[in-house]
């Protein structure tokens, strides 16, 4: 498969995320990326694999305390390969991919959708690699929402929660029909598409988006089911309103001042849901943890998990 088809409704597929990212890991263009992804381990869920060949993503690299990042929708772990080589001397890291998204599984009748995802992590939590530790969260934009419910539901093993521009904190759930639920897949499928959310999501994309920035946004589309899995996730709602109540945990949040995705309305129920934990950065986009990795970095790392 060339990778910058990737996004095109290229009929060339992969059966697994697994066999995508072996066979594919050494033609992406950014040396960072190929560093996370050879950090990769497939492994068997309790309680989420349904087979024993239904292996589930998760890059482990660094050592220290350990802390979960959760990357966004429709994206993978690759979202996490600036600010890794930043936490990785200080900080175990674990970066999944969520149920439903990046190189996961997708099976074919699975029910795609919240639960899902947090089911997924749950078991993670009570895997090996992280027992009997508590952990650090990191959620960007969806994974906010998921990072907020996450310690919520586990305050003895959830330490600590940052959130990167969150998304779906506020709102209501909006559920897309049948074949709405396909449309939007179709749309999101798209070569142009996907170009253009990716150049949103930076503060300055003439300067941020070339080359490697698009290849990574759409190497998952790969995956055989991935349009799937995406569909079952629209016809669920989605995350919404997952902000409140806060959890009691030490809570802070960056937000990128020229975020162009997350704005107006959106942006101003969510401060005044947060209040004192909000912080606006400057020169930032939707993106924090790739638009100001260090400045990510340095106020995870100034404090103790």
């Amino acid at each position: 498969m060339n990778l910058t088809n990737l996004g095109k409704n290229s009929t060339s597929k992969y059966s697994t995320g697994r066999e995508l990212l072996n066979t594919l890991k050494d033609q992406l263009i950014d040396p960072l990326a190929t560093e996370l992804a050879n950090k990769t381990e497939w492994k068997y869920l309790n309680n989420v694999s349904n087979k024993d060949d239904e292996l589930y993503p998760i890059t482990i690299t660094g050592t220290g305390e350990p802390v979960i990042l959760l990357h966004g929708f429709d994206s993978s772990f690759l979202e996490f390969r600036r600010l890794a080589p930043l936490l990785k001397p200080f900080r175990k890291l674990i970066i999944p991919d969520l149920f439903g998204f990046g190189f996961c599984p997708r099976p074919k009748k699975a029910i795609y959708g919240p639960e899902a995802i947090f089911n997924h992590l749950g078991s993670l939590l009570e895997d090996s690699i992280i027992t009997p530790s508590t952990v650090g969260v990191i959620g960007a934009s969806m994974g906010g929402a998921v990072a907020m419910e996450l310690a919520r539901r586990y305050p003895k093993k959830v330490k600590r929660v940052m959130l990167l521009s969150p998304a779906g904190l506020t709102g209501k759930a909006f559920p897309i029909p049948h074949p709405l639920d396909k449309l939007g897949v179709c749309f999101l499928s798209q070569k142009p598409v996907r170009k253009a959310i990716c150049r949103q999501a930076f503060a300055d994309p003439n300067k941020s988006v070339g080359l490697a920035e698009e290849q990574i946004a759409s190497l998952h589309l790969g995956i055989e089911g991935w349009g799937r899995s995406l569909a079952g996730f629209a016809r669920s709602g989605g995350l919404a309103n997952y902000g409140n109540p806060l959890p009691k945990q030490p809570l802070n949040v960056i937000w990128g001042a020229q975020d162009r995705i997350l704005k107006g309305v959106q942006k101003e129920a969510a401060i005044s849901l947060l209040k004192d934990h909000f912080e606006q950065l400057e020169n930032c986009g939707h993106l924090p943890h790739l638009d100001r990795p260090d400045f990510v970095a340095s106020q995870w790392l100034k404090n103790t998990d």
